[in-house]
């Protein structure tokens, strides 16, 4: 905590209870099932845009070596 009092709040102005509110709020609109299958597709994506950067790497070091 700062000495004033003021927590950090983090890059977007969001602390833990905002984020609380609003996890609580999605699983409230979409419930249990919903916010797991975006989860889900939320990491495959990232998964996935990771993966093609390494491969548009690898083919950079290809052409490199060539």
């Amino acid at each position: 905590m700062d000495p004033n009092g003021i927590m950090y709040a983090g890059p977007l102005g969001l602390g833990f209870p905002e984020l609380v509110v609003i996890a609580g709020l999605a699983l409230l609109l979409f419930g249990g099932k919903k916010v797991g299958d975006l989860g889900k597709g939320l990491g495959e994506g990232i998964r996935n845009f990771k993966t093609a950067l390494k491969g548009d790497d690898e083919k950079i070091e290809e052409k490199k070596q060539v």
